[in-house]
């Protein structure tokens, strides 16, 4: 289902400096192998919620959505960050590209979904003016219930529920939140709207093969149990393994060696399908998120985490590509290529010349070349880089995918020695907000940012 390929980084491909020799790989995947016993070890002892996600009991998930889907021509997720990225990324890879402009037919008459992630007024106007309300499922997704933009896009849609739909407005509400407290909790049970718990332990980051991201792919007819399926053949697959054949220990290790002992801080994902480019975003927030920390478990003040890119083959190969190729050397790359697809569309042969080496070949033949050439230009200028390799995408690869990447992510919270399953710089922020927007208990937050902010009006340039 999924295929690892190293060798672009190996001292024998890649030659001295930028690459690793395989007595190092080998004595540092020895070395290290204590960390798939702990994380084993401490699963048992409820650590690592998300490990067990694949054998939730989906039932309610799939029996609503079952009764619910085809009630309506608009699925609405309203939510940010994790409560949103998975289920654009279950969306983009398991429906067809332009799903949303499918006729009812073609999508067997299941909705449209949109994803609603930010709080920009043009975007949320322009979208409550293309949908109709009435014919729209909202599914207000946070797992605090405290999210203050998922709120701002809720009092938004409630305002125009209630106008457009009258007292009805609830049947047009699904709230996915936690089991007990917040804000979106209190709501969901004053009101009477349908609801779905969040796991406590599952942070928002991991949430995707939860109800989080589990709900709006049932919504639109995904398969969730097969989502589910695939991500525990990955788990059966790691607790069967020993560390030298666990693809996801080796790439968290190669991942932290070209970080912390090769000045390669920057992490390139770099997808050769288009159906996975929020795939790539996704593990954009999940990485960074989870390892970025100014203190280790000893509380240590050390500065680490990996910065991640994201880019889509091939269209950054006329973008990205020269940085990579030909600037600084500080850059792993990961590259994630699909072998077959059912869409095979075939180049015909035209009267000319300089196209006849495409004729009777077909677009993901040449995708497929393309990342090839691309991974031999990288070797070339001597840029470390790895493969992962879906044999297809469907709902099995797709789940064993993200699940992959979490344990990946686990992983290397070991090995930088953080707490992968905390945000501390993301909730200073929200914590300011609060403050500027007036909410009460925050009055310190105010004081402290008016003495640190002062305005000098010789730094503030107009044209």
């Amino acid at each position: 289902m999924i295929e690892l390929d190293f060798n672009n980084i190996l001292y024998n491909v890649l030659g001295p400096s930028h690459s690793i020799g395989e007595p190092e790989l080998n004595n540092a995947i020895k070395d290290n192998a204590r960390i798939c016993r702990e994380i084993q070890d401490e699963r048992k002892q409820g650590r690592h919620a998300f490990l067990d996600l694949p054998y939730q009991d989906v039932a309610g998930i799939i029996s609503f959505a079952r009764a619910n889907a085809k009630k309506y021509e608009n699925i609405v997720v309203l939510g940010i960050g994790g409560s949103a990225l998975g289920a654009r990324t279950l969306l983009e890879a398991l429906k067809p590209p332009f799903y949303n402009l499918l006729s009812a037919k073609q999508r067997k008459g299941f909705p449209r979904l949109f994803i609603l992630d930010n709080i920009d007024s043009a975007e949320t106007k322009a979208l409550l003016q293309v949908i109709n309300p009435k014919k729209t499922l909202f599914n207000v997704v946070s797992k605090s219930g405290e999210t203050t933009e998922t709120i701002a896009s809720l009092l938004v849609t409630l305002g125009v529920l209630k106008k457009q739909v009258g007292k009805n407005y609830r049947k047009n509400l699904v709230i996915t939140t936690d089991k007990e407290k917040g804000f979106l909790r209190r709501f969901a049970d004053k009101e009477g709207v349908q609801s779905f718990e969040t796991q406590k332990e599952v942070q928002g980051r991991y949430a995707v093969l939860s109800s989080v991201g589990l709900l709006p792919a049932a919504l639109i007819g995904i398969d969730i149990r097969k989502l589910l399926k695939g991500a525990a053949a990955v788990d059966n697959m790691v607790k069967t393994s020993g560390p030298q054949i666990n693809p996801a220990y080796i790439s968290a290790l190669v991942n932290f060696i070209y970080d912390r002992e090769k000045s390669k801080n920057i992490l390139v994902v770099m997808p050769y399908s288009a159906q996975l480019k929020a795939f790539a975003e996704w593990f954009r927030q999940i990485y960074p998120e989870s390892l970025a920390k100014r203190y280790d478990w000893d509380n240590k003040e050390v500065y680490v985490g990996p910065t991640v890119m994201n880019a889509l083959g091939a269209t950054d190969q006329h973008s990205q590509i020269q940085l990579y190729n030909e600037g600084p050397n500080n850059k792993l790359i990961v590259f994630v290529e699909v072998e077959t697809t059912k869409d095979k569309l075939i180049m015909p042969k035209l009267d000319d010349e300089s196209s006849s080496f495409l004729a009777g070949r077909s677009l993901h033949e040449l995708m497929l070349i393309e990342k090839k050439a691309t991974a031999y230009a990288l070797v070339q200028s001597r840029r470390p880089n790895y493969t992962i390799r879906l044999k297809e995408i469907s709902e099995e690869s797709i789940g064993a995918l993200l699940y992959f990447f979490q344990l990946v992510t686990a992983y290397a919270g070991k090995l930088y020695k953080v707490n992968p399953y905390n945000q501390p710089g993301v909730e200073a922020g929200k914590r300011a907000t609060f403050g500027l927007m007036g909410k009460k208990g925050y009055e310190k937050e105010v004081a402290d940012i008016t003495n640190a902010i002062s305005k000098d009006k010789r730094w503030i340039i107009k044209i």
